[in-house]
């Protein structure tokens, strides 16, 4: 069905104040990370980005070092950027493998053993500085909406916190 022939003033549109801001830094994101596919990795972007999860993006534009006959699309670059995503990827698994939930539910597992094993796998990579683990379980802890896996009723002892991570990894 076509559109009506309107004409639209400013005042008949609304910008959201956030949108410029938004679309500049994926415009910059792109001619950055060069994507061989740019409607996909698009669709990656904006994805991770309303997931709060690391974004697909290269730190600077590079120019891939292979031949044409042999090029791989492999930088320096782009295994950074896929080495960020992994840390989130072996978290969500690692929710999915210990929690006690039936499939398909919040995967919830205790926030020590989150944290434990984030360290853990954050002091595996150079790139990961110490405080910036620390700050991000820090923040984890304060805004997620924690949920009792038992909720002692009978005023024993408390039941360990627990996270989904479904919405934090």
């Amino acid at each position: 069905m076509p559109l009506p022939d309107s004409t639209f003033c400013a005042q008949q549109i609304h910008i959201p104040p956030e949108l410029p801001d938004i679309l500049k830094q994926f415009t910059k994101a792109a001619i950055r990370t060069q994507p061989a596919d740019v409607l996909q990795w698009s669709a990656g972007y904006f994805s991770a980005l309303s997931r709060g999860d690391p974004l697909p993006v290269k730190d600077r534009l590079e120019t891939p070092l292979a031949t044409q006959k042999t090029d791989t699309g492999l930088t320096q670059g782009l295994l950074k950027v896929l080495h960020k995503q992994s840390l989130n990827t072996a978290m969500k698994h690692l929710c999915e493998i210990l929690t006690a939930d039936p499939e398909g539910g919040p995967a919830r597992i205790p926030y020590e053993t989150f944290s434990y094993v984030y360290r853990y796998l954050s002091r595996l990579d150079s790139d990961i500085p110490e405080a910036d683990t620390e700050s991000y379980l820090a923040t984890l802890k304060e805004n997620v909406s924690f949920v009792a896996a038992n909720p002692a009723s009978d005023g024993g002892e408390a039941a360990p916190i627990v996270l989904g991570c479904a919405k934090w990894c």
